[in-house]
């Protein structure tokens, strides 16, 4: 039994390097490596096809589904980019109102839609605020990138991992969380983000 067992895992690992190199190079997409992995783990035996085709049980991961939806409904639409034109027209030409109304926009944003995404709508927006204010571009993007982060603490689905949470402590019979409740947690780390990007900005200048 021992000897099988270390056999599922020398499976198992390779299987995950075979993953991690197929992400590094994005062929085939990550969505396609992920469905394949669900089909390879039964075919090796390593776990039944019940257990296999189990998440899709989860109300989570449809949730998270429908979030990828939502978010893509907003670039679409042209929501996001109006987030962005707005931002440049209201912080004009000072670097500091910019950056604290960037990580703010994309803080919002990022609470309701994949922070990916967000990160990845306002790239070309900052990328083209840096080359008309001639400053370095590190010297945004990295509040952007920060504020994405800082986003997946602001709701229950700002993340999945937040969602899992939940998820399991609901199953083991105990309260889970509400839609708000990362909320004030998020808050003061956005705004303590907020404080140390501004003083770091200085030496950003990559």
């Amino acid at each position: 039994v021992a000897h099988l067992m270390n056999v599922d895992v020398l499976k198992v690992l390779l299987l995950l390097c075979v993953c991690m190199v197929l992400f590094v190079i994005n062929r085939p997409r990550a969505d396609v490596v992920a469905l394949l992995v669900i089909v390879v783990l039964p075919l090796l035996g390593i776990i039944p096809l019940q257990q296999a085709l189990a998440g899709f049980s989860d109300p989570n991961v449809i949730l998270i589904a429908c979030l990828f939806v939502i978010g893509e409904a907003l670039v679409r639409t042209g929501v996001t980019h109006q987030v962005g034109e707005w931002l440049v027209k209201s912080a004009g030409t000072h670097e500091k109102r910019l950056l604290v109304l960037l990580m703010l926009a994309v803080s919002l944003l990022g609470a309701v839609m994949s922070s990916t995404g967000v990160v990845g709508v306002f790239i070309p927006v900052v990328m083209g605020v840096t080359r008309r204010l001639k400053i370095p571009a590190a010297r945004l993007m990295m509040p952007l990138s920060f504020a994405g982060l800082i986003s997946g603490m602001l709701t229950l689905v700002a993340t999945p991992p937040n969602m899992v949470v939940d998820s399991a402590l609901r199953q083991e019979g105990l309260p889970g969380f509400s839609f708000f409740s990362f909320t004030p947690l998020g808050l003061a780390v956005l705004l303590a983000g907020i404080g140390y990007m501004l003083v770091a900005q200085r030496w950003l200048s990559g």
